[in-house]
């Protein structure tokens, strides 16, 4: 089981990880090993994650969630498979974590009686300089 919070865990089964050849440093041994990770998570069918932070993970994943609801992640940022993949699963963890956190209700609030005073000079006083640009009629000083 693969730890999220300390009421929510996934099980490594879920997780499916194929090794792909990394672009970047490491000279001849890029060209011969696959050491990049890209790790698939499917979001809709995990028995693990409730509906709720499932929909906000979904919302999370951005480019990384397919149309299948599958959360691929890739990592290629080390030479070295193993860090790949920790770095990889880290990620998820990541992700998912801060799904599982609920956003905090908006409390409606109300502007001050000073920020409304505020706002009508600033009106009043916008209003006056367009009133000085306008044209200059006839007998009008």
């Amino acid at each position: 089981m693969i730890t999220i919070t300390a009421t929510l865990a996934i099980g490594e089964e879920e997780i499916e990880e194929s090794f792909i050849r990394a672009s970047g440093p490491g000279g001849q041994n890029v060209n011969k090993v696959a050491t990049a990770v890209q790790l698939r998570f499917d979001i809709r069918h995990s028995p693990s994650l409730p509906p709720d932070v499932a929909r906000r993970a979904e919302n999370l994943a951005g480019k990384k969630l397919t149309r299948d609801g599958v959360i691929v992640i890739t990592a290629e940022r080390f030479r070295s498979r193993e860090q790949n993949r920790a770095d990889a699963l880290e990620r998820l963890v990541e992700l998912l974590r801060h799904a599982a956190r609920r956003p905090r209700k908006r409390k409606p609030t109300r502007p001050t009686a000073g920020a409304r005073r505020r706002r009508l000079q600033t009106k009043k006083h916008r209003a006056s300089i367009k009133g000085l640009r306008r044209a200059v009629k006839n007998g009008d000083p």
